[in-house]
């Protein structure tokens, strides 16, 4: 099991202290959340509560992912950085493609994506893009995207997108892996088809084993069950070494977690986060070590 901790709500004034104390700690990957802006009205219903509300209020800053994993990884040396999630259909291809190798270069190849297709559709609008054609352009921006970072003269006629041949660079040293997340059919089975993994929300330990096995079947059904896939997942009643130990069992490979709310840590106190990242360092994780 591998032990994760994210970024999401904090202030980015944390992220470079976050880094070296998790990596110091013996944790091993970090999580950056992905929005571009935050409409002062928000009429699209958000798809992870039961009331459609979200998690945040109008004063959560979303800073740019991969300049924020560049800057960590400037201050570190070990621990690997996700994006949980990035929206990626709000993009062009190939800035996004750009953005993720230079980090993946200066990170020494530390990086992977995950992505989502997106919900709230006023973002779509403020960034020029098409909410309806989402999820299609994502599997296409997907493929585009894995040619383009081989470093080689390119093309590609799609549906979505046609060019001729062309090249870009930096390329990551290494293939950049992709996680999916999302709860649909349509997103489960992109995880299954497209991805080295699925990312989760917050669910139930046996929430998690359901989706683990739906995610087998359907990886079996692409030809793909004897491919590596990992899991990384947010657990709502998985806290102690033998429950997180039953994660793995199910098919967790990542256990994701804010670990200084076990201590009445807070969001806003960086001392609060460094203490009970170590804690739970020497309380949980070294079990499983």
């Amino acid at each position: 099991m591998k032990f994760v901790i994210p970024t999401a709500f904090s202030p980015a004034s944390h992220f470079g202290a976050m880094a070296r104390a998790a990596e110091d700690a013996g944790w091993d990957v970090i999580a950056i959340s992905d929005h571009v802006a935050h409409p002062e009205r928000i009429a699209s219903p958000y798809p992870y509560t039961k009331d459609g509300s979200i998690r945040w209020n109008e004063s959560t800053a979303w800073p740019d992912p991969w300049v924020s994993i560049a800057a960590m990884a400037a201050v570190t040396e070990r621990i690997r950085f996700v994006t949980n999630i990035y929206v990626l259909a709000l993009r062009n291809p190939f800035l996004a493609a750009k953005a993720i190798a230079t980090a993946a270069v200066l990170s020494g190849d530390r990086v992977a994506l995950g992505l989502g297709v997106g919900w709230m559709r006023e973002e779509f609008e403020l960034a020029g893009q098409d909410f309806h054609t989402r999820g299609k352009r994502t599997d296409e921006m997907l493929e585009v995207m894995r040619k383009l970072w081989s470093g080689a003269y390119v093309e590609h006629h799609g549906r979505c997108y046609d060019f001729a041949r062309v090249r870009t660079l930096p390329a990551p040293g290494a293939p950049v892996p992709v996680y999916v997340g999302g709860l649909s059919e349509a997103a489960l089975r992109r995880a299954a088809r497209s991805g080295d993994g699925w990312i989760s929300d917050l669910h139930t330990a046996q929430e998690l084993r359901e989706i683990a096995a739906r995610l087998r079947r359907y990886r079996e059904e692409y030809g793909r069950a004897a491919e590596p896939f990992e899991l990384i997942a947010a657990c709502s009643d998985a806290f102690d070494a033998d429950a997180i130990r039953r994660l793995a069992d199910a098919g967790v490979t990542h256990y994701a977690t804010a670990p200084w709310l076990f201590y009445g840590g807070s969001w806003d106190s960086l001392p609060d986060k460094v203490d009970g990242m170590r804690r739970f360092a020497d309380q949980v994780i070294a079990k499983l070590r």
